[in-house]
Order: structure tokens, then sequence, then C-alpha cells
């Protein structure tokens, strides 16, 4: 179709492992010069189509074949199965350094890279300039490169990438190496191609920038694609074999953690289940390698029998429901509140409360209490997981767990409701008491006297929230723990 700008037809990639090599002529002569290798498949029957200006992103964890497809399209490896159609001019940053001479001087390599892209030298001339100003390298741009620094790579790479008016841009993870100021300049370049109608390929760790700049997304595991979707759909398949992928680790996390409090034990464990580990079922394995689930998610508040909202500035408890197949020291429970449309507006978890969790065998319930939810009129999504605290095993998460309505009473317009209070003062500055106060509606009222110095008070009251874990039945660790803390908006 003539829509489509990248096409990826069943594409498949193999290395092959050398575990052994041999250097001598008498070691190739006995073995018959054959080297003994391994294969391995990092890409396996990827098919996807993306569209002229449609942002793609590609989530997976380490290993998951990211950077091998990202290579595969800008023509880097050529794929053993399958083949690749890109439509239109193709620019590409996929790692650091990537395209660079080192003893070439920065201004060099500008003109090495547009070569590369097959522009003339006329043509990189007109975007010099840009180049250099979107690096910040003014100063250093005839310094050979192999003395620039991290940072300074991936500006000089991203620069050129984005100034030689590419139809397709491929970029892979290496936006984390630079610094807040410049990862903002690279989202505002690339939310700039959006508007223009180019076409983009983006890799990234971060679920959030997902959401935030794509319209659809691949999810890869093993080589193998498992997921293509809306942003949310795909986030959430990746945290699903994310816990698959925790599932593995979780055996060697959660003795290390037993270990920590009683060595011995722990030997004793490890050693019966090193001796049943061929006859344990799949759930007796993910019983031991993830021995919390959670089972109910619910949002609690004033008048919820009554109607079906919460009223903002009223408290707010998220309460998690949760079994536990074994005892499991240092657990921490995450909670995040989004909007509709999937940003993220709160992000906490028990740890940073600095709520210590111990849970034993059985049910319990874990609550985030707000003393006031200070969020205006819409409909907002909780997502809630638990974690390891040592290894940052992830045991289980629930994405969406569940969702509620807020509704506001007041005038009060925006996102979210603060209680603020205005003064009006004659005269100067601060030589005279005010007149008059002002109280906003959604705001506590307080008296006059405690704002003869102010004219602006924020409460921070409504932001504070509580984190509670209980189980009927048990004292101690899983008796009531609470803290209190501000969360993160």
């Amino acid at each position: 179709m003539s829509d489509i700008a990248v096409d990826v037809q069943d594409v498949s990639k193999r290395f092959r492992l050398h575990h052994e090599k041999y250097t001598t002529l008498k070691e190739r002569i006995i073995h018959g010069g054959h080297v003994p290798y391994e294969d391995l498949w990092a890409l396996q029957n990827v098919s996807f189509e993306v569209k002229e200006g449609e942002t793609v992103g590609i989530l997976g964890r380490n290993g998951s074949g990211k950077s091998t497809l990202l290579k595969c399209v800008c023509g880097v490896l050529q794929p053993t199965d399958g083949q690749v159609v890109v439509r239109g001019k193709l620019a590409g940053l996929l790692e650091l350094g990537a395209g660079f001479q080192q003893e070439l001087s920065g201004r060099d390599n500008v003109y090495l890279n547009g070569s590369m892209l097959g522009l003339s030298k006329r043509e990189v001339d007109k975007v010099f300039d840009d180049v250099v100003a979107f690096a910040e390298l003014e100063q250093f741009i005839d310094n050979q490169v192999k003395f620039y620094s991290s940072g300074m790579y991936v500006r000089l790479g991203f620069a050129v990438a984005v100034n030689v008016d590419p139809d397709v841009l491929v970029i892979d993870e290496v936006l984390a190496v630079g610094d807040e100021k410049f990862q903002r300049k690279c989202m505002e370049r690339i939310k700039t191609f959006q508007a223009e109608g180019r076409t983009i390929l983006f890799v990234s760790h971060s679920p959030d920038q997902v959401r935030s700049i794509c319209d659809r997304a691949v999810v890869l595991a093993d080589g193998a694609m498992v997921g293509l979707g809306p942003p949310g759909e795909a986030v959430r398949i990746f945290r699903e074999h994310l816990l698959e992928a925790g599932d593995s680790l979780g055996e060697q996390a959660i003795e290390a953690a037993q270990a920590a409090q009683n060595e011995a034990a722990s030997e004793s464990a490890a050693e019966a289940s090193g001796d049943d580990l061929n006859g344990e079922s799949p759930s007796q394995r993910s019983a031991r390698t993830r021995p919390i689930r959670l089972s109910q998610v619910t949002v609690e508040y004033p008048g919820s029998d009554e109607h079906p909202y919460v009223v903002s500035g009223d408290p707010l408890t998220v309460r998690i429901g949760f079994d536990a197949s074994q005892p499991t020291d240092g657990v921490v429970f995450v909670l995040e509140i989004r909007d509709a449309p999937g940003n993220l507006l709160i992000h906490t978890d028990t740890d940073i409360l600095e709520v210590p969790i111990d849970v034993l065998s059985g049910p319990g319930v874990c609550e985030f209490a707000f003393n006031s939810f200070p969020f205006l009129d819409g409909v907002y999504w909780v997502n809630v997981g638990v974690t390891s605290r040592l290894g940052g095993v992830m045991f289980d998460w629930g994405e969406p767990a569940c969702r509620f309505e807020v509704m506001n009473p007041g005038r009060a317009v925006g996102v979210i409701s603060l209680p603020i209070r205005a003064s009006v003062r004659p005269g100067s500055n601060a030589e005279t008491t005010p007149m008059s106060t002002a109280s906003g509606d959604d705001g506590p009222t307080s008296d006059s006297s405690r704002s003869d110095s102010s004219t602006l008070d924020s409460s921070e009251d409504s932001l504070i929230q509580r984190a509670a874990i209980s189980s009927s039945g048990h004292e101690g660790p899983h008796g009531l723990a609470t803290d209190e803390r501000k969360a993160k908006t």
C-alpha cells in the first residue's frame, strides 16, 4: 500500500555464538577446521506495518530484540529471513557513537554522516549551523570526537538525524544518556515531526514515554512479537511479560532476601527446591517464585453507597487485597493514579512512604489513604502492583485495577484544587496588616490573625496520604503499620 512507510515482513535474524576458539594451527587441524557454535535467534517471524505519519514505539525487556529490529530496519543488519521495506529517506540514531569516526572532528563527522544519509556537501552546508546549534557544541565542533563525552556524542548524533529532513526517523534508547534539558529538546523536536506528518520508530524502556508520544506500540519478548496495539494495551502486555521474567528471577531474589534473615534456613530451602524443581507443577513453581498475588482492588470514600463519585476534597482510600502463599519479607505495594488520557498523576509506594512490610501467609489488605483527594472533575484509573524490596522482582501488577469518578461541587477549574487564601493590603509591601481576606471556596476557612504577613498560603494537608497494611488474625508485622508522607504528584 502506498501509505505504508515501514513494512516489516516475517523478519528473523540469527546469530552464531561460538563457545570455543581454536587459535593454533594444530587445534584447527585436529578439529578439521570446524568450530562449534550455537544458533541464537534474536528475531523470529516479526511482522508489522507503520503508516506514514504514525509514531510506533517498541517495548521489551533487555535481550528481547529491540535494537536488532531497528538495525534491520535501518539496513545495518540484513535479516536471515524475511525483508524490511522502507519508503522515503530514513535517518537513525541507533547507539552511542554509531557512524562516528573517532579520529575525525565533529565537523567532519557531520559531513560524513550527511553523506551516508545521501546528502550532498551543499545540502549539509545548509543545515550545518542548525546541527551545531541544536547539539550545543559550538566550542567543540572542531575537536576530535574521541574526546567527546557520552552526552556530546548523543547530542551531535541526534542533531544530525533530525536536521537532515528525514521521512522516517528511527531512535533507539540512547536518549536516556542526555540530561533533562536535552531530553526536553528532543521530545519537542519529535512532537514537531509528528505535527509535520513524519514517521517515527521509537524504542524506550519508559512506558510513560511510549504512552505520551506513540500512536501504537510493538511488544517483543525473546525475539518474538507478543503484542501490537494502542500504547495502553501494549504497556499492559509488556508488564505481563515482565511478570513472567520475574518468575525466573524471583527464586534467586527471594532466596537472597531470606538468606539475609536466616542463612541456614535459606540453604535448606534452596536444597529442597533444587531436589523438587523438575517435579514441580507450573502452579507450584509460580507460588514459590511469585508468592503474593493481587485479589481485589476497591476505592472507598464518604457516600460510596449513595453516589458513584468522589467529591473533590473528600477522603479517599484505595484498598488492595492480596493473597500470600508463603511468608515474605521486604514487600513493596505500588499505587499509580492516571487520568482518562493516561497521564500519570500520582506514583507512590510503601517504600517511598517508609512503611516496611513483611507479609505472612494468607489473605491481607494494603490501604493507601488520602486525607483529602485534591483532583477535580474527571475519570481516574488506578494501577497497583506488588514487588520485592530486594532484587526488584515484580510479584503481580494490575493495570487498570479499577476506576472512579470525581465531582467538583465548587467553582474551581483545572486539574487540582488546593486551599489558597488571598489578601489585600493598603500602602507599601509589609507595613500594615491586611484590610480584608478571602478564602477560596474549595479550601478551609482560616482566621485573619493567621494571615497578617502573607498574601498567598497553600496548605499541604490535602496531599497527605497514609499507607497501612493489615490482615485478619495476625499481629506483629501483619498488624496495623501506618506512616504519613507526601505523595509524589
